[in-house]
């Protein structure tokens, strides 16, 4: 089926980026398989991470069909062109149907983008991962792509303005190598072991930021451990 929605919402995200004069540091694309089925899994921080994560996908021509809430699809605006570029929504209270959906789109071969904290996280820092993006690629029998964005929260988060005017963020992401997911092993061991190396793909996102807070106002956008003042991590 031709793809008539997804490509002009690229495009104008494009312009959007060009306009805002967004930097993009994109490192690892090449791990992004050309063809076939993966869960593309992404750390949450901003409203706009489905953009940056899927933009991680662009270099190797690949279209990513993201795991969003229903409500999104509702939406008179967002609910068509979700729709129209085949993202997949998801009832918390049925949960089963969009699992079922996005297995379909697996095997069919598309990649399939998961949010493992659900919620965009406050500190800044990854949250406890839940195991649907693990068990939906044992059960599809793909492998999960990690990927860790940085510098999306300062365009547009949780709890803050938004500002478009704003202009000049650097945004980095970094792509991890795929990871084969054994149906053998534990789904909550793999999960895991998912977030392990989200979590060294995040600080290597980090540690080539290139930029720091502009005055003492501007630190909410970091996490207390690296000297900022965003809230301190809820433990689960």
């Amino acid at each position: 089926m031709a793809e008539l929605v997804y490509p002009p919402v690229i495009a104008a995200a494009r312009t959007m980026f060009k306009a805002l004069d967004l930097r993009l540091d994109i490192s690892g694309s090449e791990h992004v398989p050309t063809s076939g089925g993966a869960v593309l899994v992404s750390n949450h921080i901003g409203y706009l991470d489905f953009v940056f994560a899927g933009f991680a996908a662009r270099p190797s021509k690949r279209l990513v069909r993201f795991m969003a809430k229903d409500s999104v699809f509702r939406h008179k605006v967002s609910g068509p062109l979700m729709r129209g570029m085949k993202h997949i929504p998801v009832d918390r209270k049925q949960g089963e149907h969009a699992f079922r959906h996005a297995l379909e789109s697996l095997r069919s071969g598309e990649i399939v983008g998961v949010f493992p904290e659900a919620t965009i996280s406050p500190s800044f820092t990854l949250k406890k991962f839940k195991s649907g993006a693990v068990r939906m690629a044992q059960e599809a029998q793909v492998p999960v792509l990690p990927v860790a964005l940085w510098g999306t929260q300062r365009v547009w988060t949780k709890g803050r303005k938004r500002d478009l005017r704003r202009r000049h963020y650097p945004i980095t992401i970094r792509i991890g190598k795929p990871m084969t997911a054994d149906p053998a092993e534990s789904a909550v061991t793999l999960t895991e072991r998912l977030r392990e190396r989200m979590q060294e793909l995040l600080e290597s996102a980090q540690a080539a930021y290139p930029e720091g807070p502009r005055g003492p106002e501007d630190t909410w956008w970091l996490p207390a451990h690296l000297g900022g003042t965003a809230p301190a991590p809820k433990h689960s």
